[in-house]
């Protein structure tokens, strides 16, 4: 790893740690293409990039996340029944994904999240704004049905789930902005444990991986993110608690869009250098 390398994932743990405070994302959809970028120029495989990337972000997240999850608890905006019932179930799924991820190539992984990131996004822009009087959700079993899928695209994708979990809580759960963000990070918490694990056990063994690596996880990659993340989450989520729902959610859609298009070529198609 050269210093060049080091500085870009230093900056890239500040964007990370802002971006999960302030979005209640882990940061993943940042970290993942920065990193291949990184382990692809180190002269590793498109497969085990990919791979690397998704196991090292997941740890990354994990003090990220809690460091998130801390601020927004003090600003009692984290509910904590949804969040325990759908990261448990989400840790659980997460190991199936992370099965499934294991059969698939690189390329196809790398589509696959940005089709994710991208459809969320979608979804979030033609829906309806949630009325400040609806209930929200809670029922047991509806979360559950709700936290199995989070829980794969986790495993697959590498992401902590915020960019899935975000939606579901605002669409499909009735969750204000504020507390989907609050709650989707203290959920991230469960499934990306269950992530950073699988990924740990399904890289042992296998060769040409870089050096300091315990399975698909690179230990330096991951020091020199959490570095800059854990402190700039808590920044983040400060920020998110003085910004209307409204400009969070907008906010929100566009970076997924960026990261979807990204992820799936469209600006290398185009010929765009972003």
């Amino acid at each position: 790893m050269t210093i060049a390398h080091i500085i870009i994932l230093l900056g890239t743990g500040v964007g990370v740690g802002f971006a999960s405070g302030l979005l209640g994302s882990g940061g993943g959809f940042i970290m993942i293409p920065v990193q291949y970028a990184v382990f692809t120029n180190m002269g590793m495989s498109t497969d085990i990039a990919t791979k690397l990337a998704f196991g090292t972000s997941l740890l990354v997240i994990l003090p990220t996340v809690i460091s998130g999850a801390r601020r927004h608890h003090k600003r009692g905006a984290v509910r904590w029944k949804a969040a325990i019932i759908m990261g448990i179930c989400g840790f659980i799924s997460s190991f199936g994904g992370v099965e499934i991820a294991d059969i698939l190539p690189g390329t196809t992984l790398k589509m696959v999240f940005g089709a994710v990131v991208l459809a969320s996004g979608i979804r979030m822009l033609i829906s309806r704004p949630v009325k400040s009087e609806q209930e929200a959700k809670e029922n047991p079993w509806l979360l559950v049905a709700w936290a199995i899928p989070v829980g794969i695209v986790t495993g697959m994708t590498g992401l902590g789930g915020g960019v899935v979990a975000v939606p579901i809580m605002v669409l499909a759960l009735k969750f204000k902005m504020h507390n989907a963000i609050a709650t989707s990070l203290a959920m991230i918490i469960f499934t990306s444990t269950g992530g950073v694990l699988g990924y740990i056990i399904n890289g042992l063994g296998v060769p040409n991986l870089p050096a300091y690596s315990i399975g698909y996880v690179n230990l330096p990659a991951w020091f020199i993110l959490a570095v800059t993340s854990i402190g700039m989450a808590q920044v983040g989520a400060m920020i998110a608690h003085r910004l209307p729902a409204r400009q969070l959610g907008w906010i929100f859609i566009v970076v997924m869009f960026y990261v979807g298009l990204k992820m799936l070529g469209v600006f290398d198609w185009l010929g765009w250098p972003v």
